[in-house]
């Protein structure tokens, strides 16, 4: 089994790469999207602002392929914000793997919602196969994705609710970071490792 975590100059790479060290799962850095045809699993991580990283996406021509990948696929944060058809954040257009917008907190609680929350499980995913209810897991962003219910496998209320867990096919999303979310976070990584 090979994981690839794609550098896109998202500046948590490296922690989730010490995420999938400490799982004992071995990983390669992928720079180009020919080098997805070499692993077995792919893992977008994410953090920046959506317009540059979109740019970046397109330039490598990732932005092309990853919507036809076939294997799983997990979004991290900002990787899981790139998967929707669209950001307010910079106005832009994005991978459009899941429908739906990526829309700015609007709210008197401080933005960016940052520090440990719980997260609601609505529907089975192999993605938290083990993971109790109400589990805690470390958030950092000031926007979310609002997307179909269907696709929806966990969320978290910051004075409203939002996409914690998305799933649609073998395109997976977290928005918290996984990595940095203790026991059930790595448990969630280890999941995706083991799809």
């Amino acid at each position: 089994m090979r994981i690839g975590i794609i550098d896109y100059g998202a500046s948590n790479l490296y922690s989730v790469g010490n995420g999938l060290t400490a799982l004992g799962k071995p990983f390669t850095i992928i720079t180009r999207p020919e080098e997805l045809a070499e692993v077995d699993k792919v893992i977008l991580p994410g953090v920046g602002a959506a317009g540059s990283a979109m740019e970046k996406l397109k330039k490598s021509g990732f932005a092309d392929v990853l919507p036809t990948l076939k294997i799983p696929v997990l979004g991290v944060c900002l990787g899981l914000q790139l998967m929707a058809e669209f950001s307010e954040e910079d106005d832009v257009e994005g991978l459009s793997i899941l429908p739906g917008r990526v829309k700015r907190f609007r709210t008197e609680l401080k933005v960016p919602h940052m520090g440990w929350n719980t997260v609601s499980l609505v529907k089975k995913s192999p993605l938290t196969e083990g993971v109790p209810e109400g589990a805690y897991f470390y958030f950092v962003h000031a926007y979310y994705l609002a997307t179909e219910p269907e696709y929806v496998i966990g969320k978290t209320s910051y004075d409203a609710d939002f996409p914690a867990i998305v799933q649609k096919g073998n395109f997976y999303g977290t928005q918290f970071h996984p990595e940095k979310s203790g026991t059930w976070g790595m448990k969630i990584l280890d999941n995706f490792c083991k799809l």
